[in-house]
Formats: structure tokens, C-alpha cells, sequence
């Protein structure tokens, strides 16, 4: 092997936290018991690069062989970096038939179709999902595998969820999904985050959902103050239906982990008292951030405990409705609209 692999396997053991690296390397299998034992975890990671790269070159692994490792790292502490969400559109009708095998090789033959040097690698997890890891090159530089693309694909579902894509491998990503996947375009489903998890549930709608009803159950609250049963009734509707129309736009129970939402303003200024803005031909502009370890359940508490007004405002239940967390809102009509964004690195 050659140098590349030896500074790739660096920067991955300083990467993978010194209490995870013997699990890591356990599920790699590619380590004999023997080899696993005569590794001393305590050690400084640097004489920890030293051995693995000597049992490496011993055993006359390529660089491909060692991404396994980098994969199955980030499979399991998938959760870091931003992630992006994209839709499929227009299935053919024999998109619901693609299974594994055939994903693979078609997707793997038109990208190379598309990119002269080019290295994938994927992974089925345990949860259905294909993992793709792509390492891009030119037609003049063989592929980077320091700054690998990870894209991850649920087969039979028209969803992909992809980090580290540039503006120009975008196109080519693009292109050898719809054609592995036998759909005709792909869109931006204008959802983001650094937790993967939160925006495939999100999106997927993989939480408790609550639908409308006429008549919510009354919900006790504890520690009553109010003694007169008039009130005391009053009360309890009132929190109840609170409660109600708070599950109703944002879930029951424990909700994705969705850590922001964008709204991005582009209306014409309206106060007559500043006719120099509202004379203005140019959209007024602003942007609007909500943040939060937790944005769902901490809107659902705030409208829940009438911090917010109910019924909740279609400005933030449709993050839920809609799956997404990028809105742009103009004058052309009511609502949220939203236009595709440019990856980012």
C-alpha cells in the first residue's frame, strides 16, 4: 500500500474516540482473535496506527479494504454532520421492483459512466437501509477517501439522505440515482439537520402521529388551585384542547430530535408610516431561525401550556405536515413555499 492508505488510517483512528475503537475494529472482522489481543488499547493512538498499519501491510490490505472500517464507524455514529434530504419523483412502474443486487450494480455502472475515476462502496444496515460511500475523483485525480460522500437509500421508499455532497457532485449524484432507481427526477425535500435519525423519522413519519377529533378526553392536571367546579371544568377543556391541537401538529410521545428550522422572508414591506421601505420595488428580506435540542417538543409544550396560541399557526405545523425545516414565504399565495437550497460541503 502506499502512503494515502497509511495517512487515511491516521486521520481515521484519531477520528474513531479511544472507548470505541476496540468495538469498531471487532465488528471490521477483518482482525484475528490473535491480532485483536496483541493490540494494547491503552497505548497513545499514534503506536496504535503504527500496529494496525503493520498488521495491514502484512496482511496486503488495500485502501478500499480500510473504509470498511471508516463505514461501519460512521454507520454507527451517523448522527454527526449535516444532512441533507432528497426526495425521488415521477416512479416508472417498475420502480417499486428494484432490489439490492441490481441497485448496486446499475448505480455503480452509471456513475462510473459519469465520472472517470470514482470509488463506491455500500452497505446494507440492519434497518433495510443502503449505506453508499463515494469517494470522488476526475478525469485527471484518482478519488479522494479523505473527503468521502455518504449517501444513505431505503429501497422501495423515494428517499435519500446524503452529507458531504458539493454543488458539482450534486449533478452526478443526482443523475445515478434516478437512473439506478427507476424514477425520473429528484428533488430537494428542504430538510436538514446533524441528527440523521431525526430527519429520516421526520420525513418518514416514523413517530406517533395524532389526528383531529370532536371530542378530546379531558386531561387532570396536578397540583389544582382552583377549588369552584365551574372553573375547575372550564380549565380542564381548555388544557385539553391545547394539549390536543399541540399533538395535532407535532406528534405524541417522543418526537424526532429536529434541532432547527429556517423561514426566510421575501414580501413586499407593509406600513404606510415608512412609505421609504414600502415603496421599495425589491422584496423586504429577512431570515428567521428556531433552534432548540429538541424544536418539536419544545413547540408542543409551549402551545400544550398556552405559551403559544392554538390552534397552532401552519407557519410550524408544517414542519411536521410537510416533513421539512426550510421554508421560503413570499406574496405569491398563502403558506409556506419552498425553494431547493444549495448543498453545502
Amino acid at each position: 500500500m502506499d502512503e494515502s492508505a497509511k495517512v487515511f488510517l491516521q486521520r481515521l483512528v484519531r477520528r474513531i474516540p479511544s472507548q470505541m475503537l476496540k468495538t469498531t475494529l471487532e465488528k471490521w472482522g477483518r482482525l484475528t482473535e490473535e491480532e485483536l489481543q496483541a493490540i494494547d488499547f491503552t497505548q497513545p493512538k499514534r503506536t496504535l496506527t503504527e500496529k494496525l498499519w503493520a498488521i495491514c501491510v502484512e496482511n496486503e490490505w488495500t485502501l478500499k479494504r480500510i473504509t470498511e472500517l471508516e463505514m461501519i464507524y460512521i454507520i454507527d455514529n451517523s448522527n454527526q454532520g449535516m444532512w441533507y434530504a432528497y426526495q425521488l419523483i415521477d416512479p416508472e412502474d417498475d420502480a417499486c421492483c428494484v432490489e439490492l443486487t441490481q441497485f448496486k450494480e446499475q448505480f455503480k455502472s452509471h456513475l462510473r459512466e459519469l465520472v472517470r475515476h470514482v470509488s463506491v462502496k455500500m452497505k446494507k444496515h440492519s434497518d433495510e437501509a443502503v449505506w453508499i460511500r463515494i469517494a470522488w475523483g476526475d478525469s485527471f485525480s484518482q478519488p479522494n477517501h479523505l473527503k468521502p460522500t455518504y449517501a444513505v437509500h431505503y429501497l422501495q421508499t423515494p428517499y435519500i439522505f446524503v452529507t458531504s455532497l458539493t454543488s458539482k457532485q450534486k449533478p452526478l449524484l443526482s443523475q445515478a440515482l434516478v437512473l439506478s432507481t427507476r424514477y425520473q427526477a429528484i428533488k430537494d425535500a428542504n430538510l436538514s439537520g446533524r441528527k440523521l435519525s431525526a430527519i429520516r423519522d421526520l420525513l418518514m413519519r416514523q413517530y406517533q402521529q395524532v389526528f383531529p377529533t370532536k371530542y378530546p378526553s379531558p386531561l387532570k392536571e396536578k397540583n389544582q388551585t382552583v377549588s369552584h367546579p365551574h372553573i375547575e371544568k372550564e380549565q380542564d377543556g381548555n388544557a385539553a384542547n391545547r394539549l390536543q391541537m399541540a399533538c395535532e401538529a407535532f406528534g405524541d410521545g417522543k418526537l424526532p430530535q429536529l434541532q432547527s428550522a429556517v423561514y426566510k422572508l421575501e414580501t413586499n414591506f407593509r406600513d404606510q408610516t415608512n412609505k421609504t421601505m414600502t415603496e421599495r420595488e425589491e422584496p423586504f428580506r429577512c431570515v428567521v431561525k428556531f433552534a432548540s435540542t429538541n424544536l418539536l417538543e419544545s413547540l408542543r409544550d409551549c402551545a400544550s401550556a398556552g405559551f403559544a396560541s392554538t390552534p397552532v399557526t401552519p407557519l410550524l405545523s408544517s414542519i411536521s405536515l410537510k416533513g421539512k425545516n426550510y421554508f421560503v414565504i413570499t406574496d405569491n399565495g398563502p403558506g409556506a413555499n419552498s425553494q431547493p437550497r444549495r448543498p453545502q460541503n
